[in-house]
This record gives C-alpha cells, structure tokens and sequence, in this order.
C-alpha cells in the first residue's frame, strides 16, 4: 500500500503537479478533501456534481487530465479563493474535519491546500489533519530564493506533531545547493526536481517525473 500526503511550503509551488505527476508515476488514486476558489454555484452541502464528475476549474479535474488517474469527491467545495476557514466562513459552510473519512483505496494522494500550515478551520490547521491521519507527507519546495527557510518551517511544524515526513520533493529550475542544503539541514530525503515544463500535458509529465523520480523511493 502506498499512500501519501502531498503538502507544501507555499501556494504556487506546483503541489498539485507533482500530485497529478505522482499519480501517473506509481498508480495511484486522487482525493483533495476541500477546494477554495470555485466560480459560480457551489452547493453549501459539497455535494458531488453529476454522476460523481469532477467539476472544471479543480485541481481534482486538473490531476484527471494530467494523469489519468481514478479521483474521488471532494468533502467539500468552495467558492472563494481564499484559506478554507475563510472561504467557508463567507459563504456560511461549518467545516468538520473530524468527519473527513480517507477514501478506500490501495495506493492514494492526498492533496491539502497550500502550506502545511494553512487554517481548515479557526482551531484545526492541515497539519493538524496530517498528524490526526499519520499518513507519510511529502513536502513539494520551490527551488528558489527563500525555499530554504520556507522549506524548513514547513518541516519542522510537521515534526513538531509528530507527523511522519516521507520526503521533500522540488518542483522549479536547478539549484543544487539550495535542494542539498535543504536535505542536510531538515535531516530529510530529497526525493527529486520536477522542472516547469514549458508544455504541460499527460505525456510530458510521465515523461519528466520518469525522469527525475524513481518509482521504488514510493513503495
């Protein structure tokens, strides 16, 4: 069984590429328990839309066409693109985390939403959940300026409750130092650099995670 949470030290890093990559690369399935930034009539309930169709604009319909890969509903769906706590609040929806069963399923990818440190709620941050579920996460860096310290925060939140950390994995240009000063520092296995793809589709990127990520470091 292989399952895993994909967290991240930010919003943009390309968390949801790597999942979506991640899933091509061992046969995994797909489920993001709550997504923000939803136009138009979201239901209040999260109910799945039609047929258990993902609704377009997600990142679960984004991991779909990336990878192929089985996903199932999200627990819930929110309009604004904001932090769940803050999304749910304006559109009048309690968050119940507690409730949020993990799918069955052999080999899975969790997605959370933006930092291991973002708010579901205005007691219960993502990290909070990782720690509740103790599934393996893999932290998703930028290569970047400051991914040192960013990347470094967001291990040790995790640590800190007990969270088991499977790796880091880096999505950007090269910059070996910063990827190995990361992995010396955080005492953490890098697990490899999926660089931007200049056409992102299925094909190049099972090709560029073929590439740059062995599929034995996620049995």
């Amino acid at each position: 069984m292989a399952r895993f949470v994909i967290t991240s030290t930010g919003t943009d890093v390309g968390k949801t590429v790597f999942a979506a990559g991640l899933c091509g690369l061992i046969g995994a399935e797909y489920w993001k328990p709550v997504q923000s930034g939803l136009a138009g009539n979201v239901p209040n309930d999260g109910a799945e839309w039609p047929l258990g169709a993902a609704q377009p604009g997600t990142d679960r319909a984004e991991v779909e066409r990336l990878s192929g890969a089985r996903t199932h509903p999200e627990a819930v769906l929110l309009r604004e693109a904001l932090s769940p706590h803050r999304s749910a609040e304006l559109q009048g929806v309690v968050l119940e985390p507690q409730t949020w069963a993990i799918p069955e399923a052999q080999d899975l990818v969790i997605e959370g939403a933006g930092g291991a440190l973002v708010p579901v709620t205005r007691e219960v941050l993502y990290a909070d959940m990782f720690a509740r579920w103790q599934v393996p996460v893999i932290v998703v860096c930028a290569t970047g300026l400051g991914t040192i310290s960013h990347s470094l925060t967001a291990l040790e939140s995790l640590r800190a409750r007990a969270v088991p950390v499977h790796g880091v994995a880096f999505v950007g240009p090269a910059n070996d130092d910063n990827m190995a000063t990361i992995g010396q520092i955080g005492r953490v296995r890098v697990l490899g650099r999926l660089p931007v793809l200049e056409r992102l589709h299925r094909d190049s990127l099972s090709a560029a995670m073929r590439a740059a990520f062995r599929a034995e470091d996620f049995a």
